[in-house]
Parts: structure tokens; sequence; C-alpha cells
């Protein structure tokens, strides 16, 4: 059976791990289950080559790549898993590598299971790092662009024109390629401006950078995702742009003089593609290019990252679609990456349930 093949794939996988992620030096079942804390005879039915082999619940794979990704998890002759914010920069790396590869192998296994029975095999849950999409597939960066004026500003340094300087979010688009890059090496990750793009870029993994001023696909995306918040582009009004909540409630960025913002209010989103339901949409928005960024960098600095991602799963378990309406404060222009498992950085939460639940 092809179910049964692609588990013993993820099987075996384990067990190399086990045996030889570190030349001259093997772990026993009895270690990795002291550090994983779960029985030994579990461990080996996730590993057995035989029969129909167990597929392990995501937590635990997360569990093994952290525990794997450094040799530091055998110090002092103690197994354990070392919490990510303890890890180091290769560490860290090396555990994104792992948990990609053993997401990848879970999620084939998974899904010719259900294939052949008709019926899910197991609920997968939303990935431990919500920018690692399991099922491999392209992703698309809609990256909002400089009005005019600005452009035709910067089209007056050649002959070094940079062709990215067209785009208004640079720093966000910095932070997230690279990130979605290391998440997903295995999916193409391409970045267009809404007036390059074509089919198949909307029926990717959509990921949009930038609100409706300036990302003509972020207004339309928005509209058609009928989200309970509105941006509110008004910016003569008596205190400026806004997000607005069910139409009763504002959330306005904090200015102490007209160019020193204190405090941005961003937004992230995700749920289905409305253009390709097996893919997903992703928008992070601001009402400043550095509420965009505070948006991105919750869930890549790896500082904050695990937490927030943490709480996303807590908050929204296997939810068709999510949001989280956020501050973002400033230090001079430093942009302080929110921590949402603070109740004080958590403006408005909302979710759809999915058919399941």
């Amino acid at each position: 059976m092809v179910a049964n093949d692609l588990s013993r794939a993820l099987a075996r996988r384990l067990r190399r791990l086990r045996e030889g992620q570190w030349p001259g030096l093997r772990i026993t079942q009895q270690q990795l289950s002291r550090a994983l804390g779960v029985s030994v005879p579990l461990i080996s039915s996730w590993e057995s080559a035989g029969g129909a082999p167990r597929v392990p619940p995501l937590h635990r794979l997360e569990a093994y790549a952290a525990f794997f990704a450094t040799r530091r998890s055998l110090a002092n002759g103690a197994p354990r898993v070392l919490p990510l914010a303890e890890l180091g920069p290769e560490e860290r790396e090396e555990q994104r590598r792992l948990l990609g590869e053993l997401s990848r192998l879970r999620s084939d296994a998974l899904r010719a299971l259900t294939a052949e029975t008709g019926k899910p095999a197991q609920r997968a849950g939303p990935p431990a790092d919500p920018w690692h999409f399991p099922d491999g597939g392209r992703i698309t960066i809609i990256c909002s662009e400089l009005p005019p004026s600005a452009h035709r500003e910067v089209m007056r340094s050649v002959p070094d024109y940079v062709a990215m300087y067209r785009f208004a979010d640079l720093d966000s688009l910095f932070e997230l390629y690279g990130h979605l890059r290391a998440m997903n090496p295995r999916s193409p990750v391409n970045l267009r401006a809404v007036k390059e793009l074509n089919a198949d870029d909307l029926t990717n993994h959509v990921v949009l950078l930038g609100g409706p001023d300036y990302n003509d696909m972020t207004a339309s995306m928005l509209r058609r995702v009928r989200l309970p918040v509105r941006q509110v582009s008004d910016w003569n009004g008596e205190k400026g742009p806004y997000f607005e909540v069910d139409a009763r409630q504002r959330f306005h960025p904090v200015l102490q003089q007209a160019n020193d913002l204190l405090e941005d209010v961003g937004h992230f989103y995700r749920g289905p593609n409305p253009n390709n339901i097996e893919r997903t949409l992703s928008i992070c928005n601001g009402m400043y290019a550095r509420g965009v960024y505070g948006v991105v960098r919750a869930l890549t600095d790896h500082r904050f990252s695990e937490r927030n991602a943490a709480r996303l799963r807590a908050r929204f378990g296997t939810a068709a679609a999510y949001s989280i309406l956020t501050r973002v404060r400033m230090e001079g222009r430093i942009v302080l990456t929110p921590d949402w498992t603070r109740d004080s950085y958590r403006l408005h939460e909302w979710s759809m349930p999915s058919a399941a639940d």
C-alpha cells in the first residue's frame, strides 16, 4: 500500500536520526524516550519498518527536530529537548531544516492514508511555524509598490537603479523572504508586483505585504474574505487612519508629532486562498510600513516566534481562518517585536471554525 510505504519512509528517517545524526554517537531508544517524555514502545512504533507504522503527532516531530538540532541535547549525560530560545543561530537553522523535512514526510503519509481510506487519518493541526507549508507548494509574495512620484525619484539614480527599490516594504520583504526560503526549501518563493501577476501566481500560497493603499491585491482579497476588521485610510481625519472592528471599535496609531511614530497597528490574517482552497492566503499589513514589519517579525524573530506561534495554535487550533490585530511599538526608529502572549499587544482576535469543528 502506498500509504504504508510513505509511513515507513518517515519511520526510517526517524530511525536514521537516532542512529546516525551525529557520527560516532548512537542515541538509544531509552535515551530518546527520556528526552521526549514518552515510552520506549512508542518510540519503537514510530520507527517500525514493518506493517503499518504509527505516524507521530506534529508536536512530537517538533521535539525530534529540536533534540537532533544540537549535540547539547546530551550535555552532562542527561538527554533533554532544549527550548528553541536556547538554540544558537546554526542550531536553530538545523532545527528548522529537520522540522521541515519531518513535517513533509508526515504530511505525505497522512494524505496517502486519507486517499486510501476516504477519511482523514489524523487531524494534522497547524504547523509549528505558520510560515511552513508542508505540502511543498509554490509561494507568491505580492508586495506593495511605492507611489509613482516616489518611484520616479528612485529611477533618477540610474545607472545604479535597483529594481527592488520600487517596493514599499523592503524591511518586511527581506525578513520574510529569507524565512520562507528557510522553512520551505522545496518550495519556489516568487516575488511579484500586482501588475506582474498571472493566474498561476494567484493560486499558489499567497502572501500579501502592505495595506490596501499601495497594494491593490490586499484591497481585493480583504473584500473577498469579509473579515470583521477593516482598514480605513482616513489620512485627513482628526486622528488619522485606523483599523475598525465591527464598525464600532477604532484602533489608531500613536504619533507624538507628525513624523514621530510611537506605536503602529498591525494586522495578520491567515485563511484559505479564495482562488484555490488547497492553498493559503496570508496578509501582513499595518497603517505604516513599520506596522507591517512588526507583524512579520512576530513570526520570524527567533526570540518571540516560538511563543507567538504557540499562542496562535492554542488560540485558533484548526480554525479555517483567523486574524489578529496587534500593537507594534517603537523605540525611536526601532521596531519592537510584538509578544502575542501578552494581552496588552493583542487588540482583537477573530477566527472562523473549520468544517470539521
